[in-house]
């Protein structure tokens, strides 16, 4: 697909989703960014965007919540005109023994990481089928398209990237004839979260085949090549320096 000139929705484009929208804007997309509570830095990813000649605009959203993901795409839809590219980056990570989760925090993880996966593609499809095509472009994890939990502590994480996963797949069959392509990406060690110490990052560097940690860019190229390709769907692609072979 050319994607100059199509629109482009990302939810949660903190940290690594700017550098996606950056990239995209670079590839002359149109953004739409949503966000929950880090309206700076969706104001700085416009800024970002505009300065690369393209336009953006941020809306506010809870991704968990149906109506949400439906006023998302609406926004997009009454701003630009058309949905071509929806990017499902709304993650969170966390760790909790397993005896210590609750309902709550089980709910609470598969709602942001697979359920808003699902309500804010169920509401773009439409858009991309009157469109003629589109992409969506999913979030798993390198340990899950492994199909191995590596790590204790990460039950409710683990399910639900992996229901990502299936979805990908379900979707890409679903919506194949419409000629809108799903896939996902499988992220291994991109960006240390700030509370790692010096010595885990130097760990992570030394367990990753290619000696080092990748950096949001290699997750923009491959959310790039997903959305241009014509031929690949219901694929999960890890970025990981193989990680996954270790």
């Amino acid at each position: 697909m050319d994607l100059c000139g199509k629109v482009a929705v990302i939810t949660g484009g903190k940290r690594i989703g700017r550098v996606v929208a950056q990239e995209l804007a670079a590839h002359r997309m149109n953004l739409v960014l949503s966000y929950r509570g880090s309206k700076d830095e969706a104001e700085q990813t416009v800024a970002d965007v505009e300065d690369a000649g393209r336009r953006a605009t941020i809306v506010v959203g809870d991704v968990s919540k149906p109506a949400d993901c439906l006023a998302i795409i609406a926004h997009a839809v009454a701003t630009f005109g058309r949905v071509d590219v929806l990017v499902n980056m709304a993650s969170i990570y966390r760790s909790k023994p397993l005896q210590d989760v609750s309902v709550d925090y089980w709910s609470t993880d598969l709602d942001v990481n697979l359920r808003s996966a699902f309500l804010c593609s169920h509401a773009a499809i439409p858009h991309m089928r009157s469109a003629g095509g589109g992409r969506i472009v999913n979030f798993a994890d390198w340990l899950v398209r492994s199909g191995r939990p590596r790590y204790t502590g990460f039950t409710p994480y683990y399910v639900a990237k992996a229901g990502v996963v299936a979805l990908t797949e379900s979707l890409a069959l679903e919506v194949a004839g419409d000629n809108i392509l799903v896939n996902a990406i499988a992220p291994g060690p991109i960006v240390p979260p700030p509370d790692m110490s010096q010595e885990e990052i130097n760990e992570v560097a030394r367990a990753t085949p290619v000696g080092h940690w990748g950096g949001e860019a290699e997750i923009a190229k491959a959310v790039v090549l997903l959305c241009q390709t014509d031929f690949i769907t219901g694929e999960t692609i890890r970025v990981d320096g193989g990680r996954h072979l270790a």
